[in-house]
């Protein structure tokens, strides 16, 4: 090694020794211990291996974390519950921001707000609000990390009855590219505000959420099942029901395998079926009087609905999907449902290549329409519902088989649907189907992150260029 090469490695491990030092929380590299957990994340179909992991504690670790990124060009990753499907949590030899141990959580019960810091799952915040029988629009599985979900827009059991998770968004604080710290919300900073309610992690760390509750703490639902053969008809009957339903009740439609589990009757086990997943904000007695017309359209085969706490709805399909499997995901938005589409539907979903496979269909119209497509970077006001098709299986062995049945699932409904997908449910396809996903609002959120973020530091997302 030359006296330059030398000089160059001390003025390196002098600098990462600078950083550790201010870092409340650890400072991770390759040969330390912890860092092989630390590089995990939810989709085991993700094997990436940073040069650094900083595990953030306080919002000064992150502003020392960003700078430390910047002044070294170093490419950074941000990473909160880490659910992130391409695993946009993480990168290969840059730095990764991991908030996982950033967990405070604090409700106003008078207010009916709960702060929430960038490293907490739903599940985490379900415990904090639903002691004060409150709750506010989350998605479907508790372990998912909240940052992740509501920078995407946030889709939910509560979609129909509250709106998304962004329209339930008061502020955030943030970190920027340039190391300063700002609060945005509808007065401060609205422009960045508009973009983060949707736009994902493009333009800065989130360090803490405020949201707004509502009194929600027992609801009415639960999974219905139905054989396959009733597919064609229980779609459209779903279809025409939750397109003029009260705000007040929600379900989305799957295909599934029934797991062996013991809650399920033996002869249903690795069974493939229909089901529609229900949640209903309604009183017991309002919600039982709306649930008989979808009892009275055919008896389902199985039939979990009834009146539970919020928290174990949110968290009913966790033990089905525990982090480390295999995903593979594909997206897109439909105004309507087409008798066409549901015969596509009906080819495709009733193959599911492996057991924990699926497709989903959320309806994202009732409170979900309030907000115009340019209220917030989130575009698809006009959509009725989100479609997600997710190859899943713990051998990766199964990987091939899975992804071609995505992506040929994906490509027959494709021309059918409303252009673009739901980011947070899309693998990394590139800059034409993040356009897609923000449609005529690109335009503004390329400009946003010019101002926020010229040199596109946050560029590990589904990634808006900026319009210098």
């Amino acid at each position: 090694m030359t006296e330059q090469q030398t000089t160059s490695v001390s003025q390196e491990e002098t600098a990462l020794q600078e950083l550790a030092a201010r870092l409340r929380g650890t400072l991770l590299r390759p040969s330390d211990a912890g860092y092989e957990q630390a590089c995990r994340v939810y989709n085991g179909m993700i094997e990436k291996r940073p040069a650094l992991i900083a595990r953030c504690m306080d919002v000064a670790d992150v502003i020392a974390a960003i700078n430390f990124a910047r002044e070294h060009k170093l490419t950074l990753a941000v990473r909160g519950g880490g659910h992130s499907g391409p695993g946009l949590g993480t990168c290969d030899d840059g730095l990764v921001i991991d908030l996982s141990g950033m967990k405070g959580i604090r409700v106003d019960p008078s207010a009916r707000t709960v702060r929430v810091e960038g490293g907490c799952t739903w599940g985490e915040v379900d415990h904090a609000t639903h002691a004060f029988g409150l709750a506010t629009p989350s998605g479907f599985i508790s372990t998912t990390g909240v940052g992740g979900l509501t920078l995407g827009g946030g889709i939910g059991y509560l979609s129909r009855t509250l709106g998304l998770t962004i329209d339930n968004l008061l502020s955030v604080d943030m970190v920027l590219a340039d190391g300063s710290f700002v609060t945005a919300s509808a007065k401060d900073h609205p422009n960045l505000f508009w973009a983060v309610r949707g736009g994902g992690g493009n333009f800065g760390v989130v360090t803490s959420f405020l949201f707004q509750l509502h009194p929600i703490s027992m609801v009415y639902g639960g999974p219905m099942f139905w054989p396959l053969e009733l597919a064609t008809d229980l779609i459209k009957f779903w279809r025409d029901f939750i397109l003029s339903a009260p705000e007040q009740i929600n379900g989305w439609f799957g295909f599934v395998t029934v797991p062996p589990a013991p809650l399920f009757p033996e002869q249903f086990h690795l069974q493939k079926m229909c089901a529609i997943v229900w949640c209903s904000s309604a009183p017991l007695e309002q919600a039982e009087e709306l649930f008989k017309p979808i009892r009275a359209f055919r008896s389902p085969a199985l039939d979990f609905v009834a009146s539970i706490p919020w928290p174990v709805l949110q968290s009913l399909f966790d033990a089905v999907y525990p982090p480390g499997l295999q995903w593979y995901w594909k997206a897109d938005f439909f105004t309507d449902l087409s008798d066409r589409v549901i015969d596509l539907h009906v080819k495709y979903g009733t193959q599911l290549p492996t057991m924990h496979s699926t497709m989903h269909l959320y309806p994202i119209n009732g409170a979900a329409h309030r907000a115009s497509m340019s209220d917030t970077a989130f575009s698809f006001r006009d959509a009725n519902f989100a479609e997600v098709i997710v190859g899943v299986d713990p051998d990766p062995v199964n990987n091939e088989r899975m992804i071609q049945w995505a992506r040929d699932y994906w490509m027959a409904l494709h021309p059918y649907s409303a252009g673009g997908g739901y980011i947070n449910m899309m693998m990394d396809e590139g800059a034409e189907n993040v356009k897609a996903a923000y449609r005529d609002n690109y335009v503004r959120l390329a400009q946003i992150k010019a101002t926020y973020d010229s040199n596109n530091l946050f560029h590990v997302n589904q990634n808006i260029t900026p319009n210098k």
